[in-house]
């Protein structure tokens, strides 16, 4: 028991080596070089980096490429420069609407909240910041899956005429959805990839968020993510 403990807490140790010369290099490394910086046979990096693509811990650039960090990392290196940028659209909309504001990401298990703006209405939606909700039942969720910022299937896929409308509209609502009496509107900030790398929101009780007032307020939603994503170098020259 305790030789096979030992094994797996090796097999991890390496693994975190080979991470860690990848992180630490200025541009991608090949198979040959991690293995020999790591003092390990090539069979043997080779499974662990293999290990670690799977995660989304690294990337390989082809069949027999060098490797870089990989879309993991790089969602959660960005995060900081996305909130700082998104301050101004996120005030932006909060003083054309009045309703709740949020800054959405794509994670693993679910869309997750980085930012927010509050309501000025005492009725309110409440704090969403570090809170995960689901891919399928909310707006975010859907103009992320929508214009490619989910790495992996979500649990629950959407239809396609679901997002076929998405993209079409450049921004999706959920009303009801996650919950009785929630309204909600996204549109996505797409990064210098031509992909959705987070999601600006509206939302606010269905009484006050209808039908008249989304209509009203998702050119300007949609005019902001697209700002947003300019400023994370989308569109530049």
């Amino acid at each position: 028991m305790e030789q096979e403990f030992q094994r797996g807490t090796q097999t991890i140790d390496r693994a975190a080596q080979l991470l860690t010369l990848v992180l630490e290099a200025d541009e991608p490394r090949a198979l040959s070089d991690l293995a020999g910086d790591a003092e390990l046979p090539k069979s043997t990096a080779s499974r662990l980096l293999s290990a670690l693509e799977r995660q989304g811990l690294v990337e390989q650039q082809g069949r027999r490429g060098s490797f870089e960090p990989g879309p993991v990392l790089r969602r959660y290196a960005n995060r900081g420069q996305i909130v700082e940028l998104a301050q101004p659209h996120l005030e932006q909309l909060s003083a054309l609407s009045g309703e709740t504001i949020n800054l959405a990401v794509p994670g693993p298990l679910g869309v997750e909240h980085l930012a927010q703006i509050e309501s000025r209405h005492f009725l309110g939606t409440g704090d969403w910041v570090g809170r995960r909700v689901p891919y399928d039942c909310t707006a975010v969720g859907k103009v992320l899956i929508a214009f490619g910022g989910v790495d992996r299937s979500p649990p629950t896929p959407l239809e396609p005429t679901v997002i076929a409308r998405v993209r079409r509209d450049g921004y999706a609502t959920a009303i009801d959805e996650l919950e009785v009496g929630l309204a909600g509107l996204a549109a996505p900030v797409i990064g210098a990839g031509g992909r959705a790398i987070a999601a600006l929101s509206i939302s606010g009780p269905t009484l006050r968020l209808g039908a008249e007032q989304i209509e009203d307020l998702y050119p300007q939603l949609i005019n902001q993510a697209r700002a947003h994503g300019h400023d994370m170098g989308a569109n530049a020259a």
